[in-house]
C-alpha cells in the first residue's frame, strides 16, 4: 500500500508540475499576445500620425502655391494698373497739346486774319 500511495503521490506531484508549466506557458502566451497587440497599436499609432504629417505638408505646400499665384496675381494686377495710369497720363497730356496746337492754331489764324 505504501508503494501504492507514493506512486500516487508522485502521479499526483508529476500533475501538479504539469499544471504549473501549462499555466507558465499560458502566462507566456498572454504575455507575448499583449506585448505584440500593444507593439501593433504603436505601429498603427505611428503611421496614423505619419499620414497626418503628410497631409499637414502637402496642405502647407499647397497653401504655399496658392499665396504664391496670388502674390504673382497681385503684381501683376498692379503692373496694369500702372501702365492704365501712365497711358491716362500720356492720353491727357497728348489732349492738352493738341489743344493747346489748336489755340495756337486759331490765334495764328486769327492774327493772319487781322493782318490782311
Amino acid at each position: 500500500m505504501i508503494a501504492e500511495v507514493e506512486v500516487a503521490n508522485k502521479r499526483a506531484i508529476q500533475v501538479k508540475e504539469q499544471r504549473k508549466v501549462e499555466e507558465k506557458d499560458l502566462e507566456q502566451k498572454i504575455i507575448d499576445y499583449n506585448r505584440a497587440k500593444a507593439q501593433r497599436e504603436e505601429e498603427k499609432a505611428a503611421e496614423l500620425k505619419r499620414v497626418k504629417e503628410e497631409k499637414e505638408r502637402e496642405v502647407a505646400r499647397l497653401r504655399e502655391l496658392q499665396e504664391k499665384a496670388a502674390d504673382r496675381q497681385a503684381e501683376i494686377d498692379a503692373l496694369r494698373a500702372k501702365r492704365a495710369f501712365e497711358e491716362g497720363e500720356r492720353a491727357a497730356r497728348e489732349k492738352e497739346r493738341r489743344d493747346l496746337e489748336h489755340k495756337q492754331k486759331v490765334l495764328k489764324d486769327m492774327e493772319d486774319a487781322r493782318q490782311r
